[in-house]
């Protein structure tokens, strides 16, 4: 006997054995006998070598203690990174004024957090303040000699507050350059196109740390005598430069892969050369390079560290120098391993945000 109703019944449940991590388990780590052996073979190895990494950091470490003698339990001795933690992340910039690089992070992140938040309102003011008011603000902040802030020089910078300046510094002056000189190197107009051509190769062609000695040493002896430059100047200009010519390529990588039908739309419109490329092939061209603009800010990012060739103390030589003191003798392993935390937690950020950017903007890209 049939039952006829009118009411909807409820959708029911997907099969247990299609969803969650079971089934996840089953389609891509049991699938097949062999993949299960894998798979168990895997577990295992991986455990095997976690474990005496978890003893090590954990489970033995010391966490208490004023010199490395007061750390006896055999694991690592995280004592010296949490003695030595202000200098690794301001160098020697006065104890007193450290609460000045405070507010200049802080001001950072929160214009950095509106600006990637999706529903952030009048963004296009916000990034205007972080691209041309927020550099004078970090200036003064950090260097003072303004509004009764006690001068600080660049010599005192250090750790990872001239790592993240170099690096900032770099990838918000190297973009701009470097899309010009991509634009360029595609011109029509031959004396642009050669001068391009001949600066994108010639930085491509030397290493990031022959730039930076050469800025650093041989770059005075050309200026009139009495000229100066701060050591930091020189080295921001230096790995501008450098970083610029590499974004140059990976821009024209870009310009190239956009279809011809793009630039004749734009003529078709009557729009000028700079509004057909501001309005029409930029936009697109940015979009499919995110990957490797964002692999040059992570290689700038890391090569910062290079800096220490002209006596600059980032993150890692200030590491270096903090494990040389003859109290904590023996605790490069503990400082290099938090170095590479650090490093590892702004790469993988600014890798996981691109990978966010590529699927917001993933429109397509057809022919």
């Amino acid at each position: 006997m049939a039952i006829i109703t009118e009411k909807a019944l409820p959708s029911l449940p997907p099969p247990a054995h299609t969803v969650g991590f079971k089934a996840w388990a089953k389609q891509n780590l049991f699938a097949t006998p062999t993949n299960s052996v894998i798979t168990v073979l895997m577990v295992l190895f991986i455990l095997w070598a976690l474990i005496p990494v978890v003893q090590w950091a954990f489970i033995d470490a010391d966490w208490a203690g004023t010199k490395r003698t007061d750390c006896t339990s055999g694991g690592a001795c995280w004592a010296f990174t949490l003695v030595r933690f202000n200098q690794f992340i301001y160098g020697f910039y006065p104890e007193a004024e450290q609460w000045r690089v405070n507010v200049a992070a802080l001001i950072l992140a929160v214009g950095l957090g509106l600006l990637m938040y999706k529903k952030t309102p009048a963004k296009a003011y916000i990034g205007l303040f972080m691209v041309i008011i927020y550099p004078v603000i970090a200036f003064i902040l950090l260097r003072g000699g303004f509004f009764d802030l006690p001068v600080v020089e660049t010599s005192k910078w250090g750790g990872l507050t001239l790592t993240l300046v170099l690096s900032i510094v770099g990838i918000v002056a190297s973009l701009p350059l470097g899309i010009l000189l991509a634009l360029g190197r595609r011109s029509e107009l031959p004396i642009i196109r050669s001068l391009c051509i001949a600066f994108i190769e010639l930085w491509r062609g030397v290493p990031l740390i022959t730039v930076l000695f050469m800025a650093s040493v041989m770059l005075p002896l050309f200026l009139p005598e009495g000229t100066s430059f701060d050591k930091l100047l020189r080295a921001l200009i230096g790995i501008t430069l450098f970083e610029a010519a590499y974004l140059a390529e990976v821009v024209r990588s870009g310009l190239q892969a956009i279809p011809k039908g793009q630039y004749e739309a734009g003529k078709a419109l009557g729009l000028s050369y700079w509004q057909s490329t501001g309005l029409v092939i930029l936009p697109q061209a940015l979009k499919l390079v995110i990957p490797g603009i964002v692999n040059t800010f992570i290689s700038l990012f890391k090569d910062t560290s290079l800096v220490m060739i002209i006596g600059l103390f980032d993150l890692l030589n200030i590491v270096q120098i903090a494990a040389a003191d003859p109290i904590w003798l023996g605790s490069q392993v503990e400082g290099f391993v938090f170095a590479a935390i650090v490093y590892w937690m702004f790469c993988f950020g600014m890798s996981r945000y691109s990978q966010y950017l590529e699927r917001q903007l993933n429109t397509g890209h057809k022919r």
